[in-house]
């Protein structure tokens, strides 16, 4: 924990996101989730981390690198970050290796599942590993002799190495000799089924089919031993924000240089002599800031694609997405939408509605418009191909894409040129700025008269995310909403102010970030005058130092502030004086938490906004946001449901607090609420209601 440049309490942002991260390693070792996804949740730990490097830990080394001067203008003592990373990422890798060795392994055992080392090999499976490494592997190891000073290969970015300590035959006084060895997981399954017998199911990670095989690789020369090691390069994308010049052009040329960055995180077998460390250290110009231990393996992403032998009972019970009736069988669907706005909660509401959204105006005749903004895209989309049959259909589409949306930045470009060369008015980004709302429109002429409909979200038009990542959006033609929908629009596409402004909508660049200071300042002068004031907030992050030292503010006037935060919390609740009044939990489960939803009581009004922004500076002050309030009572009501239900979690809440302990959150009660499962069967309870068939599917606290 750390002061701000004002002085009030900060937790830092890199260390709050590990302390996330650890969180899902708390998955990983929770006895009570399925076993297959408790080796997902030991790939999603991994996956974070590797691109936590590729940023985050890069952008510290780099701060290393500035002069003091600069230092001290930044008031980010990165020297001391950088250590409490490593200190703190080496303690986790520490954990997960436990994990994996003394939990996982034992337990898939106990399933007949064997994870086969080379020296447990049966002489059967010694054959298949060597026809197997002779007929698919061998083209790729690339083995490669070190010789200090003169030969240095080139490392890929996450390519997975093995290390080998040899010794000359012939000589054995001889110094010891090092070579490295692809590991080919970018070509190859990393987990390999073994002929096996007895009715159990042996498997071997294609890291061990290259151990057993590496003898015939260095002929004169005895293997010592061998151990894994992976570089991790800079994936920053070092782009000058100026306002002049072809940025898609910019970006292009960047992300040819993205695997080729330089070292931002160097890991090796923790079992590795200090001489082949030492040599490696050198061979491979590594500092000590570069280098981090891990286990025998890495690249546990991989574990994504373990194999599951169709045993289902292992893996969580199904959770089909629920059909959203009032849309997905409406024989009119814009009458649907001019009666009434509409909620869906995906992945528990299914996704079909939002698609159908786009279909729809495809092939509608009264549709003269299209619009959306896209920040990540599905490699399969029906949106998109909606879009150009839009276009055929003689409709006027725009798209909106942002090509600065980090590892998406190859797909969406991709996708920019195919929508062009159907035929859709494409708009990429402007230097400065990332455009991250969630916003599309359509226009459609009824009666003589224009009339709009708008899908405003939470989360990204992407088909695949809406099956994991939990979001809310609102279809609506309410003209309050889609006609200032529309400014933004005007303003993304001619990068002209709107003369109108937003009276409704809060947009980044124009009033977002004042207009959640007045409300938060509406709460404390309520407070002040001794009437009732809250605010709940749900956020993927909070770190904008301006909007907690509000939220500081509104604790010490007496507001009561509910947070539900899934990620980055650099606010610190429940310090005396500061912020007793906050209180802040984080939800991980088998659904990534993605909505942000703000509640401001608002002297009994109670103001209800759903939004794209986080809060954290790059979104507040560096995005076009959105935020829309929701007008629509019922949806007002559903809203607080939802929020009723997760802070009343006690099965999955971890609650944060100064000394990052992530403990589970206990309150007393004999009765389990994991506010997933419950708001799925709310939702269930309301499509049978919807579909005709009310009935009680289970116990549950609505």
């Amino acid at each position: 924990m750390h002061q701000s440049s004002k002085g009030f309490p900060l937790l830092e942002r890199d260390i709050s996101w590990l302390s996330f991260n650890y969180r899902v390693l708390q998955e990983a070792k929770d006895p009570t989730v399925p076993l297959f996804e408790r080796i997902k949740f030991l790939a999603i730990y991994s996956s974070n981390l590797d691109e936590f490097f590729r940023v985050r830990m890069a952008n510290h080394r780099n701060l290393l690198r500035v002069g003091k001067k600069t230092k001290k203008e930044l008031h980010i003592n990165s020297k001391q970050i950088v250590k409490d990373i490593q200190r703190i990422v080496n303690k986790q890798q520490e954990e997960f290796s436990r994990i994996f060795e003394e939990e996982i392994i034992p337990e898939l055992r106990n399933h007949g599942i064997y994870m086969i080392r080379r020296l447990d090999l049966n002489d059967a499976q010694k054959e298949y590993v060597e026809t197997y490494f002779k007929d698919h592997m061998l083209p790729f190891v690339q083995p490669v002799l070190l010789v200090k000073n003169k030969i240095r290969p080139f490392l890929n970015n996450a390519a997975l190495y093995l290390t080998v300590l040899l010794a000359e035959r012939n000589n054995p006084n001889a110094p010891h000799k090092y070579a490295i060895v692809k590991i080919p997981s970018d070509h190859l399954p990393r987990f390999i089924p073994l002929p096996s017998d007895g009715g159990h199911k042996d498997v071997i990670m294609l890291d061990d089919i290259v151990r057993h095989s590496v003898s015939w690789m260095f002929p004169g020369y005895e293997i010592l031993d061998t151990f894994s090691i992976k570089l991790t390069r800079d994936a920053e994308l070092y782009i000058d924000d100026e306002f002049s010049g072809d940025l898609v052009e910019k970006i292009k040329a960047s992300l040819s240089r993205r695997q080729v960055g330089p070292a931002s995180r160097f890991v090796y077998d923790r079992e590795m002599p200090d001489e082949l460390l030492d040599f490696l250290k050198e061979a491979f110009d590594l500092e000590k800031y570069d280098i981090l231990q891990e286990g025998r393996y890495h690249n546990n992403f991989d574990f994504f694609k373990f194999p599951t032998f169709d045993i289902d009972h292992l893996s969580n019970p199904p959770m089909p997405p629920l059909p959203y009736h009032p849309l997905e069988d409406a024989d009119d669907f814009y009458q649907a939408l001019r009666e009434r706005d509409h909620l869906i909660h995906v992945p528990y509401h299914s996704y079909e509605s939002v698609v159908r959204f786009f279909e729809t105006a495809a092939h509608d005749p009264k549709v003269t418009h299209i619009k959306i903004i896209q920040y990540r895209v599905a490699r399969k989309s029906r949106i998109m191909k909606a879009l150009m049959e839009a276009v055929e259909a003689g409709k006027q589409v725009s798209v909106f894409i942002e090509v600065k949306a980090r590892f998406d930045e190859e797909a969406n470009l991709r996708w920019g040129e195919k929508l062009e060369q159907a035929g859709v008015n494409v708009h990429y980004s402007f230097p400065g700025v990332k455009v991250h709302s969630k916003v599309a429109l359509v226009r459609r002429v009824e009666n003589r008269r224009a009339r709009m409909y708008a899908y405003l979200s939470t989360g990204n038009f992407h088909e695949d995310t809406a099956k994991v990542y939990s979001d809310f959006g609102v279809f609506t033609s309410d003209e309050r909403l889609v006609n200032e929908a529309a400014r933004v629009f005007s303003f993304l596409e001619t990068v002209k102010v709107p003369q109108q402004g937003f009276e409704h909508l809060m947009v980044g660049q124009f009033n977002l970030r004042t207009g959640l200071e007045q409300l938060i300042d509406y709460e404390i002068e309520q407070a002040k005058a001794g009437n009732r004031a809250e605010i709940i907030l749900k956020l993927n992050s909070l770190q904008d130092e301006p909007m907690i030292e509000k939220l500081y503010q509104a604790s010490q006037a007496g507001v009561k502030i509910e947070l539900i935060i899934r990620g980055i919390c650099s606010l610190v609740p429940g310090i005396e004086g500061v912020s007793e009044n906050i209180r802040v939990i984080s939800i991980v489960d088998r659904f990534l938490e993605h909505a942000r939803v703000f509640i401001f009581y608002h002297g009994g009004e109670e103001l209800i906004y759903l939004s794209s922004a986080d809060w954290m500076s790059r979104n507040l002050s560096y995005r076009v946001e959105t935020a829309f309030p929701i007008y629509a009572p019922h949806i007002r009501n559903q809203i607080k449901d939802f929020m009723t239900i997760q802070m009343s979690d006690n099965v999955k809440a971890r609650v944060i607090d100064a000394a990052s302990s992530n403990h589970y959150r206990k309150d007393g009660s004999d009765l389990a609420i994991r506010s997933q499962m419950e708001t799925y069967y709310y939702i269930k309870r309301q499509a049978d209601r919807e579909s005709g068939h009310d009935q009680e599917v289970v116990p549950g606290m609505m």
